[in-house]
C-alpha cells in the first residue's frame, strides 16, 4: 500500500490544525503514560505550590514554542527523512505539552496568556531554519534541546524535593530532550556559530522570564 501523498495546501491545513490544537486545544498524543500518575500528591505549602505552578507554566510555554519550532522546520525541510524526524519529535513534544498543562492546573495555576505569541514566533524561526538547509536546521534542534535540558536541570533544583509529581514530569522531559538532541546530531546536524547560540539563549531567557509571571 502506498503512503498517502499530501499537496502543499493539504500540509498547510494540517499544520494550521496542529497549531490551533497546540495553543487552544488538546494536541495529538503518543499516548505514553503521564510520569506523574505513579507519584502520590503531597500537601505543598503555598510558596512551594506557587513556585511549582509558575515553573510548570514556563515549561508548558517552552513546549508550545518547541512544537511550533518543529512544525516550522517540518514545513520547510528538504529531505523526507528529516521532515519525518521533525514530525516524530513534535509528537513527543505534545506529550510534554499535555503533562505540563495538566500539572499546572493541578497546582492551581494557568498556562501562559502569551502562548499564541510564543507559537507564532517559534514557527517563523523554525521555518527560517528549515529554509537555510537541513544540516543547519538539525543543528538548530541540537542546540535548542541542549538549552532546554539546562533549563530543566535548573527547574529541578528550584522545585521542592517533596513535589515528586512535577519532578517526575521534568525528569522524563529531560530524557526525551536529550534524545532529540542526540538524534538530530547523528542525522547530520551542523554546529551553530557562537553568536547564533547566544541569540537563542537570549530569546529563551526573555520567554522564560515572561512566562514565569504571565
Amino acid at each position: 500500500m502506498h503512503a498517502r501523498q499530501y499537496s502543499p495546501f493539504d500540509r498547510f491545513l494540517i499544520n494550521v490544525d496542529r497549531g490551533l490544537r497546540t495553543v487552544f486545544g488538546r494536541p495529538a498524543l503518543s499516548e505514553r503514560p503521564d510520569p506523574a500518575a505513579a507519584c502520590a500528591e503531597v500537601d505543598l505549602d503555598e510558596a512551594e505550590r506557587q513556585q511549582a505552578a509558575r515553573l510548570m507554566r514556563v515549561n508548558h510555554a517552552g513546549e508550545v514554542a518547541a512544537q511550533a519550532l518543529y512544525q516550522g522546520q517540518a514545513l520547510t525541510a528538504r529531505l523526507p527523512r528529516v521532515r519525518d524526524q521533525m514530525e516524530l519529535a513534535a509528537l513527543e513534544e505534545n506529550d510534554h505539552l499535555d503533562w505540563c498543562a495538566r500539572r499546572t492546573r493541578e497546582l492551581g495555576g494557568h498556562t501562559s496568556v502569551l502562548n499564541p505569541l510564543w507559537y507564532l514566533g517559534s514557527l517563523a524561526i523554525g521555518a527560517a531554519a528549515g529554509r537555510i538547509g537541513d544540516r543547519w536546521s538539525l543543528g538548530f534542534i541540537v542546540e535548542t534541546e541542549r538549552q532546554v535540558v539546562r533549563h530543566l536541570e535548573d527547574h529541578l533544583r528550584r522545585l521542592s524535593p517533596r513535589d515528586r509529581k512535577s519532578r517526575a514530569i521534568l525528569e522524563q522531559m529531560k530524557v526525551d530532550e536529550s534524545h532529540h538532541a542526540t538524534t538530530a546530531l547523528a542525522a547530520g546536524g551542523a554546529p551553530l556559530p557562537g553568536p547564533v547560540k547566544g541569540l537563542m539563549a537570549l530569546t529563551s531567557k526573555v520567554m522564560t522570564k515572561t512566562a514565569y509571571w504571565v
